[in-house]
This record gives structure tokens, sequence and C-alpha cells, in this order.
């Protein structure tokens, strides 16, 4: 079983559980610190780690009306001040792969994001840095297809690996999360990762933009973190009705202290009783 270090934590299939939480977009430095130092206080007293995860491009949006975000100078700029600040490891997008090396001088974990996941020539630009690498399952592969993705990565040298399921398209305008996917993924020895909130998301549902169902996140949380995963992937914000990108997927912030009590005694029961395919 392969653990990956990211600053001062341990991540694994069989360590305490990791919570990588923020914003959808990157909106201000003050308001990085905010979230960020809620979900670190609350993520110390249940005794979970905790990454700060902030986008400083959405490249994806539905429309070309949807705001981007601060962009990548600005935005890394937050996300130092966050590491200073708070001093907790820190997680961003990257879209192409001149931005891989300049992007891993300041974060502490690349995120690949699901429709990349199998671009090659970003995969081997964000291996080559040395930097932890968070993969989303695309919405368009099966767990087992994830193999040629590790290959990529491993090619580079680079160990330090992570991988995230965040559902399946089924259908128009909707996802499935198959939690076989989470044990299947888990056994290429790496560790895995649930997207809570992206797994709820419903694409392109509202016409210019992404609808979800919010109220099905924390479902997703519990179920996944019950089987025994190394982390749980979810956006917050304190008042997603306003955010500039994917808030009807996303949890409340106030609402999250208590679910990531919840969460720790699931994953406690978990890691105890171990399950194996």
């Amino acid at each position: 079983m392969t653990h990956v270090e990211v600053s001062d934590l341990t991540i694994g299939n069989d360590r305490p559980l990791t919570v990588i939480a923020g914003p959808c977009q990157l909106e201000s430095t003050d308001h990085a610190q905010m979230i960020a130092g809620t979900m670190a206080e609350a993520c110390m007293e249940a005794g979970a780690q905790f990454i700060f995860k902030g986008s400083f491009d959405k490249a994806n949006r539905s429309s070309m009306s949807g705001k981007r975000g601060l962009g990548m100078d600005e935005g890394l700029k937050v996300m130092q001040s966050v590491k200073d600040t708070l001093g907790v490891p820190v997680l961003t997008d990257v879209h192409l792969p001149d931005q891989c090396a300049t992007v891993a001088g300041v974060v502490d974990v690349l995120q690949i994001p699901a429709f990349l996941c199998r671009q090659t020539d970003l995969l081997l630009a964000a291996g080559e840095t040395g930097a932890a690498i968070n993969v989303k399952k695309g919405q368009f592969l099966a767990p087992w297809d994830m193999a040629g993705v590790i290959s990529k990565l491993e090619s580079t040298g680079n160990t330090r690996l992570m991988l995230t399921e965040r559902g399946t398209t089924f259908g128009y305008n909707a996802l499935v999360a198959d939690m076989r996917a989470l044990p299947q993924m888990a056994k290429t020895g790496y560790p895995v990762v649930m997207d809570a909130t992206h797994s709820v998301q419903q694409p392109g549902g509202l016409g210019g933009s992404s609808g979800g169902q919010r109220e099905f996140a924390p479902v997703m949380a519990r179920a996944a973190v019950a089987i025994g995963v190394a982390a749980v992937f979810i956006e917050t914000h304190e008042d997603p009705d306003s955010a500039p990108s994917d808030g009807p997927n996303m949890i409340h912030l106030a609402q999250m202290p208590a679910l990531i009590s919840t969460l720790m005694k699931f994953d406690r029961l978990a890691k105890e009783n171990p399950l194996g395919l």
C-alpha cells in the first residue's frame, strides 16, 4: 500500500482521513483564508488531516459568460498566503502542461481535472514536477481504466499519486456514483479520494451552468468514508447560492464541522475493520 507524503501529512487508505476542502473558485485572499481557517480548526478538533483546495481557473465552464477565476498569477499568491498564514498544505487544478512547473513551485498537490485525465502531455508535465498528483477519474472511464493514467504518471518516476472518484456520466445532465469504484481503485495501492460534491453535480443542468443536489453530498461522503478511503474532497462556501461556480452542489461552510466530526466516526470504524477485495 502506497502512502503519499504531503507537507507534514501522510495520506493512505489505511491512514486517518484527510479532508480536501475549500471553495470551487478562489475569490480573494481574505475569503480563502477565512474558509481555510474554519476548515483547519474543524479538522483539528475532529482529528482529521486537512488540505485546502481552491481553483485559480475554471477552464471548463458551461458557458463563455461563466466566471473563470483569478488567473494563475493572482491565484498562486492567494494559495501562498494560505500556506504562510495557516501552515496548511494546498491543492489546485492545472489545465495545461506549461502551468505545471510554475504551479508546483507554490502548491503541494497538483490536481488533474476529470475531463483531462487522459491527456498524456499534461500528465507527464505534472508527474515530472515531483509534486503530489491527485487525478480525478474521468466521468467517461471505468475505475480499472485508471491503470493507463497511473502508467503515464509512473513513467516520470513519480509515485506520489492519488485517485479520485467523482461520478460517471449517466444519460444527460446526470452522474451516478458507483461505490464499487473506490475499492476497485484502491487495489492499485494508491490513496483513493471520494469527491462528495462533484458526484452530485448535474453537468449543464441549468442550461448555461451546472446544477446539483447539495443535500446528497453528505450522503456520498458518509458512504465513501464508511467503506474506507484515504480522503474525501468537498467544496464548501459560506453562501453557496452566491458562489461564482458550482454553488448548487457545495456544502454550506457552517455545516462542515458537524459533518467532519461524523465522518471521523465512520473513518475510525472503517480503518479498524478494513475492506478488502
